[in-house]
């Protein structure tokens, strides 16, 4: 004889098989409907090359980032060392035979990383919800391993957040400079348009467009590896603060474009260089 627990078990238990759709495809709709519900994707839609290439800022910055998504920050070439796209070694390595920062990758890589790290920690402090992304393998030749900056920023985009990476130009005169590069594969960005204000722009077409703006991410290059910038990430006494300021002009940008939406506008100088100077 059961006792009155396991009687009251068993009840419940033939209870649930009762419940049960009979069909094999009617229990598959029941688990289906149990699961949490699949984020809608943007659909990827590149605009098409300008007859000729563009000079300056020629996109216009609208689209908002979906809310309760992060701003995702990825450091430029962390997946791509020992390859033809490992970054700039700066002036200081290339020209001036300093050592490298750090043995096995390129002083840019160093110095995304770590601004990429900077930019994140000031914009939490700030109150943005806001995550950096690092693959952890400096080598990965497959661009399509879902390891990489590109695949995992291209995700984040196509659930219609906003993702940036971090970049440092080549010195002069290989250089441009700073400026932002748009994503392009999702429409042109609010977040892009508040950088341009702070750092200048280059055309969206920019090389005919690159790998990660025609998946979703844009660039940010802070400046070239040269100078009074890759003077002041070099010296132990300034480095700190340089970092730092850096990235309070990355986040307020950041800011501004979540705060003022598509009323934010940046005023580019015309120029007959690739990127443009804009206020």
């Amino acid at each position: 004889m059961l006792n009155p627990m396991r009687r009251i078990a068993w009840l419940l238990g033939g209870i649930a098989l009762v419940a049960l759709p009979a069909s094999g495809a009617g229990l598959m709709e029941l688990l289906d409907s149990m699961q949490p519900p699949r984020p809608e994707r943007l659909e990827l839609q590149l605009p098409a090359l300008p007859s000729k290439p563009g000079r300056g800022k020629n996109w216009v910055g609208e689209r908002l980032p979906k809310a309760g998504l992060s701003i995702l920050v990825l450091a430029g070439h962390a997946d791509s060392q020992r390859t033809s796209g490992s970054g700039t070694p700066g002036r200081a390595v290339d020209v001036g035979g300093a050592r490298p920062m750090q043995q096995g990758i390129t002083d840019e890589l160093y110095w995304n990383l770590r601004t990429a790290k900077a930019v994140v920690a000031e914009g939490q402090r700030q109150g943005l919800d806001i995550t950096f992304y690092d693959p952890g393998v400096r080598t990965i030749r497959n661009v399509q391993d879902p390891r990489t900056n590109w695949s995992v920023g291209q995700d984040h985009a196509a659930k219609g957040g906003y993702a940036v990476e971090i970049h440092y130009d080549a010195y002069a005169p290989y250089g441009i400079g700073a400026g932002i590069i748009p994503a392009v594969a999702f429409g042109f960005s609010v977040m892009d348009e508040a950088l341009a204000k702070e750092f200048g722009a280059y055309p969206y077409d920019y090389r005919g467009m690159l790998g990660a703006p025609r998946r979703g991410v844009s660039l940010l290059e802070i400046g070239m590896l040269d100078g009074a910038l890759e003077q002041g990430l070099r010296d132990p006494r300034r480095r700190e603060a340089t970092l730092n300021q850096i990235a309070r002009r990355v986040v307020s940008a950041l800011r501004q474009g979540l705060e003022q939406g598509s009323s934010i506008k940046a005023e580019c100088l015309p120029t007959t260089s690739i990127a443009a100077r804009c206020s």
